[in-house]
């Protein structure tokens, strides 16, 4: 229970819901086990009229004797029938305060986890799959969910329901109450050992589960991969793999449960036996009277499906203290970025002092002593093969991930002392790998924004030379882009999110290698309208192609994490170093490609 403990602080919070539901959980037991009685003086009542109705055999009196014995039952039928009404009522009152509560606490558990969420850092995406983040959020909820709502409900009725019940009946005949309960130890002891596997496989099943919906996300995500290289049969018979491993341990945890329940009833059955027979001798002796043997078999048959919702009820806490254990797991994690506490408005000076860098989940240094300064007002650029760092800078830059040594300033402050929300709003940020969301084309340009303002989307999407793709399409910007901007070709998406970014006026905008799949004349067309937007403003442009960087300010060329060279396009031509290769290299290749 120590994992669920996490939850009491939600029973205080809803507690004009918790207390009111235990109350009426106490108040319908009373009213459960008062029929009981009602139904104990009705039989002895029965056994008592039936003998006086036969010593008045042949008298005019018999007859009276028959109607007030038929009117009694109908007091005591109607009585019963009240009982039980205002049992039903007050059960719905408990339903409706206590599941009621459940609703609330899932709700706030939800937005906990997802706020949480938001605040860890890049890096723990990286280790974590998308299919378990989402069912950490979704199907462990809604099984801690079962354990705040029916789960607490039904072992406080049990509780409650048990000691009131045995309290009476001891009241009436300890002998018998003694023997009734003889089998509740064994049952406990069953319930105990049952527990512990229960656990384990409800840990098993929840991670299988995780996995499963990992491996679906991925493959939709994928389809078109799949369909090309005609997967669609493997990954099938993957998928039957994983539902297979998820059944066998879903099975697992059923046939604990299929043998529990049975050995409830058997118990149950056995203490009924036990009262007919143990009630019997008491009657004999005069201790007992024929309506408390009746007394008593209404009471533990009271007892039958609390002692039955027991287990069901075991099963469900276990269960959720296996979700919540994993709940817990990411909610005790510590985001590795701490945002600082100093607004600042960026001007858009940034400098690297020998920065150093390994990331932590691989174990891969990927920049080693980088030192450069990038002035408000510049362009500078960033060029290497693949693995040499670019991307790394630009996730610094935003502070994506702390540097290992180094340090990095922004107009002089260093960047871990800026408030991270104020910062990044006044960042562009164009990834390598595009994202867009399944949104209209106007809303993933105006993410940036709380209210769409279209002049402005309008505009940011023909400074990325985007427009008129855009007005080609039968809904224009009010096009639904499908799940990973599906619908779009590679270099509009890239454009797409270009204009997201310019949308948002940023003081710097970074640019990590985002015009990959663009033509060499949409590429100039963006760079000059992007020479007139960021005047004065900072702008970092990492890539692969020289054309595209040629024109700027400072262009560093980094290999396996270090600056080898620096300075503009025609000093670094004149050193005749990696850069001047790389030139001839690509200018090669264009000739190749022309001829």
């Amino acid at each position: 229970m120590k994992d669920l403990a996490y939850l009491n602080k939600y029973f205080w919070k809803y507690r004009l819901y918790f207390i009111p539901g235990i109350l009426f959980v106490i108040i319908s037991n009373v009213f459960g086990v008062l029929p009981a009685q009602v139904i104990r003086i009705a039989f002895d009542l029965v056994t008592e009229n039936i003998a006086i109705y036969r010593l008045y055999n042949g008298f005019n009196r018999q007859s009276v004797i028959y109607d007030i014995f038929g009117s009694s039952l109908m007091l005591f039928g109607g009585l019963v029938l009240l009982l039980a009404l205002l049992r039903g009522m007050f059960l719905f009152f408990m339903r409706q305060t206590l599941i009621l509560m459940s609703r609330h606490i899932e709700y706030d558990l939800k937005n906990s986890i997802y706020a949480h969420y938001q605040a860890l850092s890049l890096a723990f995406y990286r280790r974590h799959s998308t299919g378990d983040l989402m069912n950490r959020a979704t199907e462990d909820v809604t099984r801690v969910r079962m354990y705040l709502g029916p789960g607490i409900m039904y072992s406080v009725n049990t509780v409650i329901l048990f000691f009131l019940t045995v309290s009476i009946m001891l009241t009436v005949n300890v002998r018998m109450t003694l023997f009734s309960v003889l089998p509740l130890p064994i049952l406990v002891m069953m319930i105990y050992y049952v527990n512990s596997i229960i656990n384990f496989r409800s840990e098993k099943i929840q991670e299988r589960l995780s996995a499963l919906s990992s491996f679906v996300q991925v493959n939709f995500s994928g389809i078109r991969v799949i369909r090309s290289y005609v997967r669609e049969e493997f990954v099938k018979e993957s998928f039957a793999a994983e539902s297979q491993d998820y059944k066998t341990q879903s099975m697992a945890l059923v046939r604990v449960q299929a043998l529990f329940y049975p050995l409830m009833l058997l118990l149950i059955g056995v203490s009924n036996v036990i009262i007919i027979y143990v009630g019997g001798v008491e009657v004999i002796k005069g201790t007992v009277t024929p309506g408390n043997i009746a007394e008593f078999i209404f009471y533990l048959n009271q007892l039958t499906f609390p002692v039955i919702a027991l287990g069901w009820v075991t099963s469900l806490i276990q269960r959720a203290a296996a979700s919540q254990k994993r709940i817990n797991e990411f909610l005790h994690e510590q985001p590795e970025i701490v945002s600082g506490i100093a607004p600042h408005e960026v001007k858009g000076e940034i400098s690297f002092n020998n920065v150093s860098f390994t990331y932590p989940e691989t174990g891969i240094q990927a920049l080693k002593n980088v030192s450069f300064t990038a002035r408000s007002g510049e362009m500078v650029a960033i060029i290497g093969r693949t693995g040499s760092g670019k991307s790394t800078i630009a996730n610094l830059v935003m502070r994506m991930y702390d540097v290992e040594s180094g340090d990095i300033n922004v107009d002089g402050v260093k960047i871990d002392q800026l408030d991270l929300n104020n910062y990044r709003s006044q960042v562009g940020f164009v990834p390598q790998e595009v994202f867009l969301f399944s949104d209209t084309i106007a809303n993933n340009i105006a993410f940036s924004a709380d209210k769409l303002n279209m002049p402005d989307v309008e505009q940011a999407a023909k400074d990325a030379a985007v427009y008129n793709n855009i007005i080609e399409f039968e809904e224009g910007f009010e096009t639904y882009i499908g799940e990973r901007g599906i619908t779009l070709s590679g270099g509009q998406k890239q454009r797409v999110s270009i204009a997201r970014a310019i949308f948002k006026q940023p003081q710097v905008l970074i640019f990590d290698d985002c015009l990959s799949a663009v033509d060499t004349k949409t590429e100039e067309e963006i760079l000059r309208n992007m020479g007139k937007i960021m005047h004065g403003k900072t702008s970092i442009i990492i890539a692969h192609r020289i054309s595209t960087i040629k024109n700027t300010d400072q262009i560093l060329v980094l290999d396996n994490g270090e600056i080898i060279e620096r300075g503009n396009h025609d000093d670094l031509m004149k050193l005749k170093g990696a850069y001047f290769e790389l030139y001839e290299m690509q200018l090669l290749e264009e000739e190749e490609s022309a001829a």
